[in-house]
């Protein structure tokens, strides 16, 4: 299998960053990096862009950083309550997913991804006040207070005697034949 050593111009995921020196497949720089100008073959004109695209590097890093920080700033303290049906003794019909969380920050002007929400313990199933973490960067992120409440009154099961089997048979009543012969 043939590698090519190759300077990556734009950041890739999972690949690097741009100036980084990679050594991919020949055929992905081939038929991918090279015509989409992600990349250039490693050589020595080549290795002189090596200090300009750390250059540019640092700077998209370092805006990108202070991006997320002020992002993080406007979400301090913010606290979401999502109001849903509830059954009996408040349970839930569904649950509340990173999704519903997105929805909801972007109703109040807040762009967020959906994979940068994370909730602790999955999707939220039950009703009460719990914590979601948003990741703006690898160094920055928020926690974000999210309260789940009941949009009906929710009624407490009441301790009834159990109830028979679905489907069982009702004892039945003696007929008038074995009334009279008692």
């Amino acid at each position: 299998m043939a590698l090519a050593e190759v300077l990556l111009k734009k950041p890739v995921a999972g690949l690097g960053a741009e100036g980084d020196q990679v050594k991919v497949r020949a055929g992905f720089a081939r038929n991918f990096l090279f015509p989409q100008g992600i990349a250039v073959p490693m050589t020595v004109a080549n290795r002189k862009q090596i200090e300009a695209l750390k250059k540019a590097r640092a700077a998209r890093e370092a805006q990108e950083l202070a991006d997320a920080k002020s992002a993080a700033e406007k979400l301090t303290g913010l606290a979401l309550t999502f109001a849903v049906k509830t059954g009996d003794a408040g349970k839930l019909f569904g649950s509340i997913s990173t999704t519903d969380i997105a929805k909801k920050l972007a109703e109040q002007g807040f762009e967020i991804e959906k994979k940068a929400i994370h909730l602790e313990h999955g999707a939220i199933k039950q009703l009460g006040k719990t914590t979601a973490s948003v990741k703006f960067h690898a160094e920055v992120s928020v926690e974000i207070a999210i309260e789940v409440v009941s949009e009906n009154p929710v009624e407490e099961a009441a301790d009834e005697a159990p109830k028979g089997k679905k489907g069982a048979r009702k004892p039945r009543a003696p007929k008038a034949e074995e009334a009279a012969a008692e």
